[in-house]
């Protein structure tokens, strides 16, 4: 720690009132006896010793329900009979029709007679009795009158006590249509739904690279083969070998013809529209192996789609015999057999023909984003929500990026994985990151983002380390996948005009890194930049990240391709060491620093440590809570979700450490702080770990939770949990 300062913050004597007065005595083998310089060895936070504590009896960790009650509840369920779909779904219906559950058309308005479903809705219409079971509301004002705009849940909102009488409702959804954008239409979901939306740019750019047809399963045994002497090869083999197999240009005229001329890339795409749809997942689904099961879909599919022809062409050759033959299930396939011939007759350019390669746009052609010197917010799971990122926002953060979303998901129409790419007014420069295994699903994924979104960029990730993604082929496993890295990039900037940017980590298994012989091609593939954790997927977020590496991948990058580090960014002296370090670094992605205090922009632009106040962050705390009654909802089920969501964020928020308690200055990412009092009564709840505690901040914000509440943090904030990590 050399480079840390030395500098010793002051403590006021009003910061020192707030310690309690009952506060023990300190344990004099525990380490208070240590020096600070001992304290930072061992990966602790050297806290003042005035405001050290012994830590509770029955410590409750941040990975343990809220209490004792909570942690024998899962064992409880463990023993109950599972129940089935068919239950499950009437236990749902019923639910709907409690009292609780008002119509959202009745509750907006007022009035019983305004649900055009009448008897046949789902949700109670009965008024009185959702008033009598209402919970009382809460303290403060509605978010949506407090913006000027009629609130959109009227009776059933929590704060209804505070809207106006008059206050009109046809326009009760115009907030949050001109704050929020990138939703998902009901008209293209159905077209998803169906598997009848057609990729026809994605599926042409496919085509042209080579990973449609018969060539794409020769690439894919040569990945394969790749794959087994990088893996288990040397790490010099393993470079060797990787860029043997990226460089070398794989020639498709030279391929042979193995399968049927009918079993092309137009007419895969043809048959698409006659899959069902658990069928067209084997082709889209990120779970596809790598074998030659793809060649048995396609022969499965033209068999069928062929016997289908077949029985139409006897349809349209037989007109007498129409009510004999013409069932339904014939006149479906007539149908479809019409729209295939149509697409067709269609003109060149909506049929999957090869694109001239001199009308090709270069990628340095693209438009382009100069991430240079701004400050950059991670793509955070679960807890980098929209509300999360307007915080930041308002904090001074430049670039914000939604949730990772699956392709396959996205593909399929899944509402709950499109919201991950809503966007707010204040998100001026916004991108979203996907994340797939292969190049066709990353294709058609771009396709539909590009024009159902409005985003400034794409990213790409390839370095997710969680098992259920790598087991599907996609996040880090594709760093064993050179290749195949290769053909999602080309596929994806080759199918839209949106800037593609990577997200990788330093390579898969520790002391193998691999980045740095594939950066050079990594920015002639198509990508405008690649952001570069420093860490492996075996190391997750172990250990300290591995700048030097970072600083080799950012040197060896052409002057096309801009280079972001990421990991460990915890104050504006990480921020300037590492542009100091190397100036080729475009700049760097602020990740958990950002969720354990997401100031930190503000102290990077003001060059200062911020030693700010409990008063302070609640503050925060506060604007969360109204941009989450704002996003989720001010209903019962809006403020539920946004306890939720508040909670999880807590959990990382908790292992902040003021900087006036601290003998050295700044906290260290991976210093675990020990029990300690705050300077009020505050400060020392929010520096608890204990979910309880994280429970009575919500209560404050939110109201009391409901009977049976429990809760249990999705994920562990703290990834140093031995001292040998630090």
């Amino acid at each position: 720690m050399d480079d840390c300062p030395k500098d010793i913050c002051a403590v006021t004597d009003s910061s020192t009132e707030g310690v309690p007065a009952s506060q023990p005595p300190s344990d004099p083998n525990g380490p208070t006896q240590r020096s600070p310089e001992e304290l930072v060895a061992r990966a602790i936070a050297p806290v003042k010793r005035e405001f050290l504590r012994p830590p509770p009896s029955s410590r409750t960790t941040q990975n343990n329900p809220a209490s004792d009650a909570n942690v024998k509840q899962p064992q409880a369920n463990v023993v109950q009979e599972k129940k089935s779909k068919r239950q499950l779904k009437r236990e749902r219906r019923q639910e709907q029709k409690s009292p609780l559950n008002l119509c959202p058309e009745i509750a907006k308005t007022g009035d019983v007679n305004a649900c055009s479903y009448k008897d046949k809705c789902r949700f109670s219409h009965d008024i009185e009795a959702f008033m009598a079971q209402k919970p009382a509301d809460l303290e403060g004002d509605c978010p949506f009158i407090k913006a000027d705009a009629p609130c959109p849940y009227g009776l059933a909102c929590r704060f209804a006590g505070t809207h106006k009488d008059n206050a009109p409702t046809a326009t009760s959804n115009l907030l949050k249509k001109s704050s929020e954008v990138n939703g998902l239409s009901k008209d293209v979901q159905k077209l998803l739904w169906k598997n009848k939306m057609r990729f026809t740019k994605a599926d042409a750019v496919v085509k042209s690279l080579g990973l449609a047809g018969p060539n794409w399963k020769v690439k894919k045994l040569v990945d394969k083969e790749e794959d087994e002497v990088g893996l288990d090869g040397s790490h010099a083999a393993d470079e060797t070998n990787c860029k043997k197999v990226v460089d070398d240009s794989f020639d498709c005229s030279e391929c042979p013809s193995t399968f049927p001329a009918a079993v092309n890339a137009e007419e895969a795409c043809e048959t698409d529209e006659l899959r069902p749809l658990k069928k067209a997942k084997l082709v889209v689904d990120e779970k596809c192996s790598d074998g030659g099961e793809d060649a048995t879909v396609l022969e499965k599919d033209n068999e069928k789609s062929s016997a289908e022809t077949e029985l139409a062409d006897n349809v349209l050759a037989e007109p007498d015999r129409s009510p004999k033959i013409c069932n339904l299930k014939d006149a479906t396939v007539l149908e479809k057999y019409n729209e295939k011939k149509s697409a067709e007759t269609e003109p060149a350019d909506d049929v999957h023909a090869e694109p001239d390669k001199s009308l090709k746009i270069h990628p340095r052609e693209k438009m382009l984003i100069d991430f240079r010197e701004k400050l950059y917010l991670a793509p955070l799971t679960t807890v980098g929500n929209l509300p999360f990122r307007r915080v930041c926002k308002t904090l001074g953060a430049d670039v914000t990026c939604g949730e990772m979303a699956m392709c396959t998901n996205l593909l399929q129409g899944q509402a709950s994985e499109w919201a991950l790419l809503r966007r707010h007014s204040s998100e001026d420069l916004f991108g979203v990151q996907i994340c797939g295994a292969y190049p066709d699903t990353i294709a058609r994924t771009v396709e539909l983002i590009e024009k159902e979104c409005t985003v400034d960029f794409i990213d790409i990730n390839m370095g997710c380390p969680i098992d259920i993604v790598v087991d599907k082929g996609a996040g880090s496993f594709l760093l064993t996948k050179p290749l195949r890295m290769k053909g999602i990039i080309q596929a994806a900037s080759g199918t839209v005009d949106k800037p593609i940017t990577v997200k990788v980590r330093t390579g898969y298994f520790g002391g193998k890194n691999r980045i740095d012989s594939l950066i050079a091609d990594i920015g002639s593939w198509g990508a405008t930049a690649v952001t570069i954790h420093g860490r492996s997927r075996q190391q997750r977020y172990s250990k300290l990240a591995d700048w030097d590496y970072i600083y080799q991948c950012a040197r060896k990058a052409p002057s096309t391709l801009q280079v972001l580090g990421n990991g460990d960014i915890f104050s504006y002296l990480d921020w300037n060491n590492r542009k100091t370090d190397c100036p080729e670094l475009s700049t760097c992605m602020i990740a958990r620093g950002a969720l354990i205090k997401p100031w930190l922009f503000t102290e990077i632009k003001e060059q200062r440590h911020w030693d700010i106040s409990s008063q302070e962050r609640l503050n925060i705390l506060k604007e969360y809570v109204r941009f989450g009654l704002e996003h989720w909802g001010s209903d019962k089920k809006g403020v539920e979700t946004t306890r939720h969501f508040l909670l999880e964020w807590l959990s990382y928020a908790c292992r902040y450490i003021p900087v006036g308690l601290l003998d050295v200055i700044p906290q260290r990412l991976n210093w675990r702080p020990p029990s300690y009092y705050g300077r009020d009564d505050l400060e020392t709840l929010m520096a608890s770990d204990s979910a309880a505690d994280w429970i009575r901040i919500s209560e404050m914000l939110l109201g009391k939770v409901p009977d049976g509440f429990t809760f249990a943090p999705k994920h562990k904030s703290n990834a140093y949990d031995r001292a040998e990590n630090g």
